[in-house]
């Protein structure tokens, strides 16, 4: 047996977090037993555990999902644990390795002040505007042998840490000298509202004090970042929403050897030099001008505090995580030189440099080509550039105050650029992958790819909705549709955690109100569904990872946001009556327009239910909670909204007067009609008469999949996931796109972009799609009555186009895969792995003979398979351990294609088509005629359309498919 993935309020060996309370979670592998009989958690201060500070004792309550020890935390102190867990086998039992969490500064007060330095404007040759960062440093003497040192530091707008040893010359080229860094973490101290909170980071900067030096020299580099510079939607000019002067506040702890205890605090005796760095923020980029004069010393000066508590961080460290060579350097037909890192991606880079003093070298970042040339209008204000003048000096640089969403690098300046020159870096917050899907099509794989690095470039410590333009900001309604795919792809509790944090936060100040963008930056405008991530993301944390948690940390904000939404209501539905975005960016909008935003369906339709929706969430949250009169509230408001709904919007036949994709979808997830039928064949009409393919923006796709399995068409979501056409996924695929477009029409089949005023290249939320791959296509479907993934519902749902999916989720209850392959139309391989303490409960599809069979005839040889150990009303019960299972389906699900097929089934499956277009061009088949087959067509329409050669070969080209 091992124990793995130890984690303390859901980060592994946390440091200087903020800590409340403290819930450890486990997870147990390779074990002989099925389940957890009882476990102990030991705590101590120190790693011997001789110090011990709780001793839980075996018991059985504790859960490996979360399980809250009640202690004291002192401040500035490390905690050892380790957890033993007892099976249901006797005597097996297993110690894990030691974990440790580490407390920042808590309730001690702060002997440093906040300290800064003349802002004003030191004017390089370059720019009038040039503002030279500045880097505070304090010469430090140590006294004895350190035992262990602690930086505690927050700097704003943005701060880097270094340790000097001495000896090492201090000058403007520090910022060249990674290896002095303190931390591997960039952008601190993060994005947050200021006026509300400020996080301060801890550094264990013990290996560093300790070097054979007995001086060194501690120095704080600072930017401008989201606090100083231009951000947000109010940032047309270059001026900070937050501050206008840079802080800092620090202190230095180091503890020796023989108990002395020293702290080294900023304040005015601390001094400032000029860095190079002239110009920085995070959507124009950043300038370097390394042939300025070093100026002389300035005394730092004490200043105010932020507007906002100095806080103990929440934020996850930005970390860089993956590094990009170029694939290729281009030489455009403007003679431009650009690399393609054959990835976007958000981050920052490295470029090497040796040119002459005086050399202007400038890089600028972009999504996509335009007639093969460097293109970055869809990025409207952001330069997004780096500009560096060189002293003359070898040397590599790097952005420090900035971060970039590009694939493509256009760089000039340099002679004889070579691709060896240059790597692009990723950055974004410290999550953990968890969940992988594999397919039978190279596109669907691309997609899934694509869905992660979207993922990826959009976590960099708030959920943003893209990371390229003069944007970057935490949209609520992004955040909202990603999150339960987020959840299966990584570990994000900690990630949203944070953001959720920060959105109550903002509704403090605003009476309950959830703004569009979270931190808000000044935004107060709310809508539906973007609102709604205040219910919604909590509670499928909730669902995940069962640790009630996060329900008692948001309850509040659950609450204040219905009850604001309840006072806009009113008594004459005014909540329906303020702007929404409603279905955004779906295509049904009769306007027609290819800037156009708004969808067809009704707002007010979707304000009212998702208001009703977000009341139930917080009455499912009072019940969890034990709130039972706010339990009772809330359901009782729900079940008046969702009557509103229903005699509003519905006749009563059960028909939805709302005639859209979305709308019916929605009618069918909240189980508003009274005639499922009816709605059901509505929805399936609307997709018949628009030719099988989507219309839905926002609120739609992200629900549309996992609607249509659980309503029985299945078939009619492999269609859409598996369409190369516009409107569809595979279709940004087919046109070169690494991460997921904000339109479904980004690019125009030809590539060029279909507008600029709003058009990302890299947006995660039409990504949402992969929760319905791993939840129906693969089968990992967590039963809502057992949250934390302790059990799985598992149908997964076959496709003869798709040939197969294998998926692995190491759920926060351990790891799941889930994977079948089909070997013929009629044959499947199924393999499920369940793990330590959970169950599984399979719902074989194309199963009716074999389960028969199975109750008739249970001393078969070929029933001893353990798939088949425990069936109850024709599920089986699996346990944990691994299983396989090949059976032959009750039918085949290769399709059967003829003359007698409707023309739009057959431009269903791509691949057919493709091969029926090189005998007829079906695609140029007038609409009205493609519910019909080619016999109807040739023989009742219009019999010289398809001549009678062309008859033939499609009969012969059907008779060799169907026989394959």
């Amino acid at each position: 047996m091992k124990l793995y993935d130890l984690q303390v309020n859901h980060l592994t060996n946390p440091i200087g977090f903020q800590m409340e309370n403290v819930t450890f979670s486990w997870k147990v592998k390779e074990a002989k037993g099925k389940k957890q009989k009882d476990a102990r958690i030991i705590i101590a201060e120190d790693a011997d555990f001789e110090k011990i500070v709780t001793d839980t004792g075996f018991c059985g309550d504790l859960r490996s999902i979360g399980s809250r020890v009640e202690m004291g935390l002192e401040p500035c102190t490390r905690y050892f644990w380790q957890v033993t867990v007892r099976t249901d086998v006797d005597g097996e039992e297993e110690t894990s390795e030691t974990a440790f969490f580490e407390t920042a500064k808590r309730e001690l007060s702060w002997s440093a002040k906040w300290i800064t330095c003349d802002s004003g404007d030191y004017k390089a040759e370059v720019s009038s505007r040039t503002k030279r960062h500045p880097i505070f440093e304090k010469k430090v003497s140590k006294k004895e042998k350190v035992a262990k040192a602690r930086l505690y530091v927050s700097g704003l707008g943005m701060y880097e840490a270094y340790w000097i040893p001495q000896g090492e010359e201090l000058t403007d080229n520090l910022l060249d000298h990674e290896e002095y860094r303190i931390g591997e973490e960039y952008l601190t101290p993060y994005s947050n509202d200021y006026n509300q909170w400020v996080q301060y980071q801890t550094f264990d900067v013990t290996e560093k004090m300790r070097s054979e030096s007995e001086n060194g020299t501690l120095a704080i580099l600072l930017g401008n970042g989201w606090y100083k510079a231009r951000f947000g939607f109010s940032a047309a000019e270059d001026i900070g929403f937050y501050g206008d002067e840079w802080k800092l506040i620090a202190e230095l702890h180091i503890w020796y050897e023989d108990g002395q205890e020293e702290v080294i605090s900023t304040d005015d005796s601390w001094m400032v030099r000029r860095s190079t760095i002239g110009f920085s923020n995070l959507y124009d980029g950043e300038l370097r001008d390394d042939t300025l004069e070093q100026l002389p010393l300035e005394q730092a000066r004490l200043a105010d505090a932020p507007k906002g508590k100095l806080t103990e961080r929440l934020s996850l460290p930005v970390q860089i995580h993956e590094t990009f060579t170029p694939v290729e350097l281009i030489h455009t037909p403007k003679d431009e030189e650009v690399f393609d890192m054959g990835q976007e991606f958000s981050g920052i880079f490295e470029l090497k440099v040796n040119e002459p003093a005086g050399t202007k070298i400038h890089i600028q970042t972009g999504e996509i080509l335009q007639q093969d040339c460097f293109y970055n209008e869809n990025l409207r204000s952001a330069k997004s550039e780096y500009i560096y003048i060189s002293d003359g000096l070898p040397k590599t640089v790097r952005p420090h105050f900035t971060y970039y969403g590009y694939r493509y690098v256009k760089v000039s300046g340099i002679n004889h650029l070579k691709k060896e020159d240059f790597k692009g870096l990723a950055l974004y917050s410290a999550i953990t992958q968890k969940g992988t899907v594999e397919t039978g099509v190279p596109l669907v794989n691309q997609f899934l790819s694509n869905v992660r690095w979207g993922l990826k470039s959009n976590f960099l410590d708030v959920p943003s909705d893209c990371p390229q333009r003069d944007e970057r900001m935490g949209w609520t309604g992004d955040a909202q549709v990603f999150s339960s795919t987020a959840m299966y792809l990584e570990d994000t509790y900690a990630f949203y955690q944070k953001y959720l944090y920060d959105m109550y936060q903002e509704q403090l100040d605003l009476d309950g109100k959830v703004p569009d963008v979270v931190p808000s930056c000044g935004v107060e405008s709310c809508a539906c569904v973007w609102g709604d991530a205040a219910c919604i993301i909590p509670w499928n944390m909730y669902q995940v990872y069962g640790d009630k948690t996060i329900l008692e940390n948001q309850f509040e904000s659950m609450r204040s946001w219905v009850d604001y939404v309840s006072r806009v209501d009113g008594d004459n539905h005014g909540w329906r009556y303020v702007f929404h975005y409603g279905d955004w960016l779906a295509l049904d909008n009769p306007n027609g327009n290819i800037e156009q935003v708004m969808g067809a369906t009704d707002e007010e339709f979707i304000a009212n239910i998702y208001y009703a929706a977000s009341a139930g969430i917080v009455a499912d949250a009072a019940k969890v909670l034990g709130k039972k009169e706010e339990e009772q509230y809330y359901r009782a408001l729900s079940d008046t909204q969702f009557q509103i709904v229903k005699d509003e919007y519905f006749s009563k036949n059960g028909r939805c007067c709302v005639k859209t994709q979305t709308a019916l979808v929605l009618a069918l997830k909240y189980h508003l009609t009274d005639n499922v039928e009816l709605t059901r064949s509505q929805l399936r009409k609307l997709f018949k008469d628009n030719g099988d393919k989507l219309k839905t923006g926002f609120v739609g796709t992200p629900l549309l999949c996992n609607v249509l399995s659980e309503n029985g068409f299945s078939d009619l979501a492999f269609t859409l996931l598996l369409n190369r056409d516009f409107p569809g996924w595979l279709h940004e695929v087919k046109l070169g796109a690494t991460t997921v477009w904000e339109r479904w029409n980004s690019l125009l089949d030809d590539g060029t972009i279909s507008g600029i005023e709003m058009n990302s290249m890299n947006h995660y939320s039409y990504g949402a799609v992969t929760d319905w791959i791993f939840r129906h296509v693969a089968g990992l479907d967590p039963d809502k009555n057992h949250p934390g993934f302790t059990r799985v519902n598992l149908k997964p749902q076959f496709n003869w186009r798709l040939r197969k999916a294998d998926a692995s989720y190491d759920s926060p209850a351990g790891l799941y895969q889930s994977g079948w392959e089909m070997t013929a139309p009629d044959q499947v391989k199924l393999t499920v792995t369940v793990p330590f303490g959970c169950e599984v409960r399979v719902m074989l599809p194309y199963a009716e003979k074999l389960l028969s069979r199975r109750e008739l005839e249970l001393e078969k040889e070929e029933f001893q398979n353990p798939i088949f150990s425990r069936v109850e009303e024709r599920i089986l019960i699996l346990q944990p351990g691994s299983y396989e299972l090949a059976y032959t389906l009750d039918q085949p699900l290769k399709k059967v294609y003829t003359v007698d097929t409707p023309i739009q089934v057959l431009l269903n499956d791509s691949d057919v088509a493709n091969e029926i277009s090189k005998v007829l061009p079906i695609r140029r088949i007038p609409a009205q005629y493609v519910d019909r087959s080619m016999r109807e067509i040739k023989e009742e329409i219009y019999s010289g359309f398809i001549p009678d050669e062309i008859y033939q070969k499609a009969l012969d080209f059907f008779d060799n498919y169907n026989a394959e």
